[in-house]
């Protein structure tokens, strides 16, 4: 078939990838200037090039419902089969950042932590998933275990383990994406700005299936709107992370997630606005101060890149696949996006069965 993908994020290119993998004839469009990471924030950009990355089912159910705590569990099993799909291709046409692409991904369970006067915050956040899903009970972690478990945090912290969560690295896995879709013949147009959508319909040209996933472009289609995210890219030299972790604060979900190259990713702020400015001080302060009090060590790292974006969120903050004849919309992933999308794609595909 020949078939239209109005955005590429991470649902647009998982879906180039898996419907150029199936044969059909697939053209992407997104403003954004090309398929990689760029240093300058003015250009247009994928909220997922953002994202830390965590896959975190369980502790999402602060602010998630059961639903997308399944579609999280389905996506944590369905990550190592995209990413093996794509090494393969990389090995067969001798693509050595795709053949490798597998190490992007990791499951070694995630961390909650919280300091000793943030007790009562851990207690809630952990009644709360065993009263969703009792059989995934995080697993308290005393000193030693914790000490054992990743060495350079805090001694004194409160702890619990995340069984089968996991992490993945968001800038490698897009450019991958993207890169192996272009290899299977998928026509990326970038730099264009889709105006309208409607089933069988981009713009002026036509296709047997459209899909929809602009995120907050896709307004005043839905009534998406963006929710500004804040991160920071750490080099840590000689600072062991193993774990993606999550800090029970006061005022922030502060979460932390290694990266290669010694290199630990912080965030985020969560901050009901469309700015898409620089970093602001306070969360400068706030959540590098949060991050030294976990890991002592990392007083010595350099911030090596701060960066804003917009989570594209629903008004139930809830995501929403929807599909009529020719034309399949998929938005409001929220802070969800890699830990979903791939569940969302494998849903709307098989609904159609393409």
């Amino acid at each position: 078939m020949k078939i239209g993908i109005a955005g590429a994020g991470v649902l647009g290119r998982l879906l180039a990838w898996q419907l150029g993998s199936a044969g059909h004839t697939v053209t992407v469009f997104d403003p954004a200037l090309g398929p990689g990471w760029s240093a300058d924030t003015t250009l247009a950009r994928a909220a997922g090039f953002t994202a830390a990355g965590m896959l975190s089912p369980l502790a999402e159910l602060e602010c998630a419902n059961v639903a997308v705590a399944g579609l999280g569990w389905r996506t944590l099993a369905l990550w190592p089969a995209r990413l093996a799909e794509l090494a393969a291709l990389g090995r067969r046409t001798g693509d050595t950042e795709l053949s490798t692409i597998e190490a992007a991904f990791s499951q070694l369970g995630s961390l909650l932590v919280a300091h000793g006067g943030d007790r009562g915050s851990a207690q809630r956040l952990l009644a709360l998933i065993a009263a969703k899903v009792p059989d995934r009970v995080p697993r308290a972690l005393d000193a030693a275990a914790l000490a054992q478990t990743e060495p350079a945090l805090a001694r004194s912290l409160l702890a619990w383990q995340l069984d089968g969560e996991g992490h993945i690295h968001t800038v490698a896995v897009l450019a991958a994406l993207a890169r192996g879709a272009a290899q299977l013949g998928v026509n990326f147009v970038w730099g264009r700005s889709v105006q309208d959508v409607q089933p069988g319909r981009i713009d002026a040209e036509a296709f047997d299936w459209v899909f929809d996933v602009r995120g907050t472009g896709a307004r005043p289609d839905l009534p998406v709107r963006g929710v500004r995210g804040e991160v920071f890219w750490l080099h840590a030299p000689g600072v062991l992370l193993q774990r993606p972790l999550r800090l029970l604060h006061p005022r922030h979900r502060v979460y932390m997630v290694p990266r290669p190259g010694e290199r630990i990713v912080i965030g985020a702020s969560e901050i009901e606005s469309e700015d898409r400015s620089v970093v602001s001080l306070r969360t400068t302060v706030e959540l590098l101060a949060a991050a030294h009090s976990v890991i002592p060590e990392l007083s010595e790292a350099r911030v090596i890149w701060s960066e804003a974006n917009l989570r594209p969120a629903l008004p139930d903050n809830l995501p929403l696949r929807e599909t009529r004849d020719g034309l399949v919309r998929i938005n409001g992933l929220f802070r969800h996006g890699w830990l979903i999308g791939p569940a969302l794609v494998e849903q709307a595909l098989a609904a159609l069965s393409l």
